[in-house]
């Protein structure tokens, strides 16, 4: 899998997060679509972020050019917002509910997928060892 230069994750992490978590990161947002509340596009995700607002940042590998989302990992890290990588911008948009890509998206209100996001957060939390 090609890295994205946004990605601030080691290789290995990338690709056991992705084999192993990355459609349960695709039912927390359809889950939180249809039962709590999302933000999709890279506007609403910063803005969520930077108010506090978001409890997951979902970031796509393929978004082209880059600095689209090129501020996202950091700008999540500064706030102690979790992100995760997910390999692809089409399937996060119909996760999403979207008829269109969506290069981030971040779940604000989990709705029925706090318990998906709870253990993404917890898989997250062994992986990065934090």
């Amino acid at each position: 899998m090609m890295t994205a230069p946004y990605v601030k994750w080691s290789e290995d992490v990338l690709n056991t997060f992705i084999q192993n978590y990355e459609a349960k990161v695709y039912e927390a947002f359809e889950k939180a679509k249809s039962t709590g509340k999302l933000k999709k596009g890279t506007n609403e995700v910063t803005k969520a972020v930077d108010r506090g607002q978001a409890k997951l940042v979902a970031i796509a590998l393929d978004v082209d050019p880059a600095d689209i989302v090129m501020h996202l990992p950091e700008l999540s890290e500064e706030k102690g917002v979790r992100y995760v990588y997910v390999s692809s911008k089409e399937k996060l948009g119909q996760a999403c509910g979207l008829h269109t890509q969506a290069a981030a998206a971040a779940i604000v209100e989990p709705g029925e997928s706090k318990q998906l996001l709870d253990e993404l957060i917890k898989a997250l939390d062994t992986l990065l060892k934090k």
